[in-house]
This record gives structure tokens, C-alpha cells and sequence, in this order.
């Protein structure tokens, strides 16, 4: 039997720009460098935060698993510490499985969510993505930083395949309780099945829907001032309607 994962970590983070927080989850196995381009384009109007999720970055390993649900309670401390009532939450890739458990627990944290090349379910992992072997360019960036040392990336690779063998495991019944407005955002050749994206846009009662014509799981990277404008869009509180609502419609 696995030990329980350490109740809460104290998260290393990269804080950038000044206005209101707009906090930043960055894909597994990274950290929050992996965001540098979005965070730049963000900084001039938003105080964005980027933490380094446990095990990654410049934040230690600890012993245990790591689990969606144990890196979603590291994230709401840190909300809890850095920002002041409800403010727009981003998540990449598995940091957007973490944004959306945060945004279900405690919706008194988020006032919007963006949501990255992610999945809801384990059925939304593709099989031949989650077998590739690890690029040695990211084992290359954990050594750079990790306290625990270029050998300790293997011990987290192994921890995120149990991790994404075990999760997430929501359903389209707990999506249709997240209330506030979500951006589901995805690459039009992403990792994931487009028709997985589409559920779980289908089921958020505020959700809002962008992919991104020729970009790759690598969306925010590849296209990151394309990213940025439909952000802001997403973001601006003064949206108009639109002309011939359907879905929206029913939800005014």
C-alpha cells in the first residue's frame, strides 16, 4: 500500500506583472517556465501567478503519490495565500485536470476558468501518449532547477503514469456543477479526441468553446498571441451577445 501524499506543499511560484492575479497551472511534468510565453502576454495587465506544482520545478518531490486531487488541494492553499477572493484560474494540460477540481471544490477561489488541452475523465487519455517516452529536453529543464536532482526525474514520471492510470474521474453530472464561465481550449490536432473536448464543453453550463486551427498539444507555446486575444475576449466582463444564440439561449 502507497503512503498518503503530504497533506500541502509550499509551492515555488513565479509571480510577474502587477493588477489583479491570474494564477497559472503549468502541464505535468514541467513547470511553470513551460508558461513563460502566456505569462508574458498577461503580465502588462495582470499580477499572474505560476506555481511549480509538488515534484516539480523548483518544488521538492515528497513522499507519496502524486495525485490530481492531492496537487488540487496544493493549489487551493496557495490561492488561499496569494490571492484575494475570486480571480481567473488558467490550467495546461494536466495543471487544467488540477484547475478543474479546484474550480468544483472551492468556486469562491475562481472567477473564471481557462481550460487547456486537458481531460475530465481517464477515458480522455489517448493510450499512445501516456506510453511515449519522456523527451530528454524536459528531463534536461527538471535538472536545472529540482532541488532533488536531474536522477529524481524518473521517481516522478513513474508517480504522473500511476497518477494518469488512477485519474481524473468526473463525470459530465459533476462538470454541469461548475458554474462559473469556462474557455475550453484546445488544439485542433491535440493530444486528446476532439469529440472528449466537446462533452465536457457540452456540459459546463457556462462553457465556451476555442480551438485552435494548426496547433498541437503545444497550443499555448505555438500560438500564444492567438491564445492571448481569445483569452482577453473570454475575460472581458462586458460581452456582448450574441446574434443567434442557440445554447446560450437557454442559459440567459
Amino acid at each position: 500500500m502507497e503512503p498518503s501524499p503530504t497533506p500541502t506543499a509550499e509551492l515555488e511560484f513565479i509571480e510577474l506583472g502587477s493588477g489583479p492575479a491570474f494564477t497559472m497551472l503549468h502541464p505535468g511534468g514541467t513547470d511553470a517556465r513551460a508558461l513563460a510565453p502566456i505569462i508574458e502576454r498577461f503580465a502588462e495587465r495582470y499580477r499572474v501567478l505560476a506555481p511549480d506544482r509538488r515534484g516539480h520545478g523548483r518544488t521538492p518531490d515528497a513522499d507519496g503519490p502524486l495525485t490530481f486531487e492531492g496537487m488540487a488541494d496544493d493549489s487551493i492553499r496557495f490561492l488561499e495565500q496569494h490571492t484575494a477572493g475570486p480571480s481567473p484560474l488558467l490550467g495546461y494540460s494536466d495543471g487544467a485536470v488540477v484547475a478543474l477540481l479546484v474550480a468544483l471544490r472551492r468556486p469562491d477561489l475562481v472567477s473564471q476558468l481557462v481550460f487547456v488541452s486537458g481531460v475530465y475523465s481517464l477515458a480522455g487519455w489517448p493510450a499512445g501518449t501516456l506510453n511515449a517516452d519522456v523527451p530528454e529536453f524536459m528531463v534536461d529543464a527538471y535538472a536545472e532547477v529540482s532541488p532533488d536532482g536531474r536522477e529524481h526525474y524518473a521517481v516522478v514520471a513513474g508517480k504522473l503514469a500511476r497518477m494518469h492510470q488512477q485519474g481524473p474521474t468526473l463525470t459530465t453530472a459533476d462538470l454541469a456543477a461548475i458554474r462559473m464561465p469556462v474557455l475550453v481550449l484546445v488544439g485542433d490536432d491535440d493530444d486528446m479526441a476532439l469529440e472528449h473536448i466537446v462533452e465536457l464543453y457540452r456540459a459546463l453550463p457556462a462553457g465556451e468553446l476555442a480551438v485552435v486551427p494548426h496547433a498541437s498539444h503545444g497550443v499555448l507555446v505555438e500560438k500564444p498571441d492567438l491564445c492571448r486575444d481569445l483569452i482577453v475576449e473570454f475575460l472581458r466582463p462586458d460581452k456582448p451577445d450574441t446574434f443567434a444564440a442557440v445554447r446560450r439561449a437557454h442559459s440567459a
